[in-house]
């Protein structure tokens, strides 16, 4: 049971005398004098109620037993510093430090000015960017392994607890090879049955729009294939080995190599592109600084 003579410092003083193996290393480690660290040992091992060294000389030799317990203390000082780091986090002081996920479609035009922006705010930030679906990001962010992400808002019903901060509003567009595409300005879906079509993996927005549309439509579309991120949907489509449905924002992207057609207006399917973080982290003043660059994004959009 733990007492008094037990404190994580002695813990740590311990991890390091086992690592260096003297009291003069240690105590140069530390900052500490010799005498300082072996009155912590001593005392450490009285609070544990087992011989932990033993004297060889002048030199102090640590048993198997604090061999044990330095390597168990370890793995219990990397936990308390992740702890108070996450709890310094929610009381909002900052750690310099923001982990952003994104759509992959996102990232040729609104990342980098939301990061850049944000940058500008708060200049020793370091932000670090990760890619997904929207399924996957979405899971990150409520599991805390994201601070905040940019996709496709879900159903009001997923976002208890979480702050939203809306960018824009895109809609999605038949999309079709250079040379294949359609005489028409505006696309009926619904003569669209037989035509051959591609699209991105489930967990992606860009696929439940997809298949949103077709149901407005009455059928299933042929779908040959599915891929993993959206610049290989594009390419794919660009060397005509089908068509798909793709958002607006992607148009930058490919518009010499890809035909965007707009559907008629009852096939329509819209995305909220939209800032997400947990209203537990609103407090952090990096989060705010994020956050403030998506409502100036706002504005402008």
């Amino acid at each position: 049971m733990l007492n008094d003579e037990v404190t994580l410092r002695k813990l740590e003083i311990l991890c390091s005398f086992v690592r260096t193996g003297s009291l003069v290393k240690t105590a140069e480690e530390l900052q500490l004098s010799s005498v300082s660290i072996h009155k912590a040992l001593h005392s450490l091992e009285l609070g544990v109620g087992c011989p932990l060294f033993i004297k060889e000389g002048r030199q102090l030799k640590s048993l198997p037993a604090a061999l044990y317990l330095a390597e168990a203390s370890a793995d219990l000082l990397s936990d308390v510093d992740r702890i108070i780091k996450k709890t310094r986090s929610k009381a909002g002081v900052e750690a310099g430090q923001i982990r952003l996920g994104s759509m992959y479609s996102l990232t040729a035009n609104i990342i980098p000015r939301l990061i850049m922006g944000t940058k500008i705010r708060r200049p020793d930030l370091d932000i670090d960017l990760y890619l997904g679906s929207n399924a996957d990001l979405m899971k990150k962010l409520i599991e805390g392994n994201v601070d905040a992400v940019v996709i496709a808002a879900p159903s009001e019903n997923m976002l208890d607890g979480i702050e939203l901060i809306s960018l824009f509003e895109d809609h999605l567009f038949l999309a079709s090879s250079k040379k294949n595409k359609p005489a028409e300005d505006s696309i009926d879906l619904s003569h669209y049955g037989e035509e051959k079509f591609l699209t991105l993996q489930d967990g992606f927005a860009t696929t439940s729009g997809f298949y949103d549309a077709f149901a407005l439509a009455g059928f299933e579309p042929n779908v040959i294939m599915k891929v993993g991120d959206i610049f290989s949907l594009m390419n794919m489509v660009s060397s005509d080995m089908g068509r798909s449905l793709l958002p607006g924002r992607v148009r930058a992207l490919m518009g010499d190599a890809i035909e965007f057609t707009p559907l008629l207006a009852k096939y329509q399917v819209t995305q909220r592109i939209a800032l997400m973080y947990l209203q537990a982290n609103e407090s952090n003043l990096n989060i705010l600084a994020l956050a403030a660059e998506a409502r100036m994004l706002h504005r402008k959009n």
